[in-house]
């Protein structure tokens, strides 16, 4: 018996031994990777094609990294599946600090309404929540209807026969207008097109009644007057639509959603790494200038760190989940 606990005294020394060298070498790796990290070119992935929302912002944010870490920062655009492809490819990339997902809500929200080959609460680690943009109801020329509480009355009085266009099954804009339509308890026809043009040329033409889309990219429609702006989904105006209501002003309480946008790099990347890009990316969205940048693209900063991102992406999947399964939403 003395020897049995003699020996298992010794393996529980040597099992305590390696778990402390092993501890020691995964910290002189991470201080290794800091201290290395950058010393070479990092690439910046954007899960939509060039030319949008979040293609621009994944270029600001890569022209101003670049001189503060001393190295190139690329982006690289992987589009398609509704941004799933980019984000799987993020998520198969190296943790080494040398990719950068900039990803979108429909990141999400497609989760929520498709499979996909990734986990984002897994694969992923939050480094910064960017900003946001509101989702806007809009009544089109032919609907006869000029406010949002017309629209609710209307709609009672006519369940199933107005109708919402949206750049797309399952986009962040559809969604949204789910969520009003489930709280309120409406019944609006859902029309889908492939992306916003398609959408704004519907409604402007009169195919369908109204449209729900993002800010970005419909305002020169409502400054000319072709559309009315009748509510919209952030949690507070925004400066354009200053007259608009929010959800929540108009009785829809919990119907708040915005269409966000965040920095994730692949899981198991140095904390260290990642936190250095969160302070240099949180500086980066306190600047004026950027600021002004994202509002005319149609975001407004937040500029939140890893925790409130975390508790975000959370959230969002949630309830996205629950409203796509609630409207029987699935993306083919």
């Amino acid at each position: 018996m003395r020897k049995l606990g003699h020996d298992l005294k010794s393996r529980l020394r040597t099992f305590l031994c390696f778990s402390l060298a092993l501890a020691l070498a995964a910290g002189a790796f991470a201080g290794r990777a800091m201290a290395e990290w950058p010393d070479r070119a990092i690439t910046v992935i954007v899960h939509f094609a060039p030319g949008g929302s979040n293609d621009l912002l994944g270029r600001l944010i890569a022209a101003e990294l670049t001189p503060v870490l001393g190295q190139s920062v690329v982006v690289v655009n992987k589009p398609g599946a509704n941004g799933d492809i980019g984000v799987s490819v993020a998520a198969r990339s190296a943790p080494d600090g040398y990719t950068i997902l900039v990803a979108s809500g429909s990141a999400l929200v497609n989760p929520a309404t498709g499979k996909v080959t990734y986990d984002l609460l897994k694969d992923f680690a939050p480094v910064a929540y960017l900003g946001a943009s509101p989702n806007v109801v809009l009544a089109g020329p032919s609907s006869g209807v000029n406010t949002f509480e017309e629209l609710v009355a209307k709609a009672k009085a006519n369940p199933g026969k107005l109708t919402y266009a949206t750049p797309g099954t399952g986009s962040t804009p559809h969604l949204a207008m789910e969520l009003i339509k489930q709280k309120l308890g409406l019944d609006i026809l859902h029309v889908p097109f492939n992306g916003l043009g398609p959408a704004m040329t519907a409604v402007l033409g009169g195919q369908t009644d109204l449209s729900s889309t993002t800010v970005a990219g419909v305002m020169g429609n409502v400054r000319a007057g072709k559309l009315k702006p009748l509510v919209q989904t952030g949690t507070e105006r925004w400066p354009e639509l200053s007259d608009t209501p929010t959800v929540a002003q108009v009785g829809a309480p919990g119907a708040s959603s915005e269409t966000s946008q965040m920095v994730l790099v692949p899981t198991g990347t140095p904390q260290p790494i990642i936190d250095r890009l969160t302070t240099e990316i949180l500086k980066i969205m306190a600047k004026p200038e950027v600021k002004e940048k994202m509002l005319t693209a149609g975001f407004a900063v937040k500029g939140e760190g890893q925790k409130e991102l975390r508790q975000r992406m959370e959230q969002e999947i949630k309830m996205w989940k629950e409203v796509a399964q609630a409207a029987g939403i699935t993306r083919e």
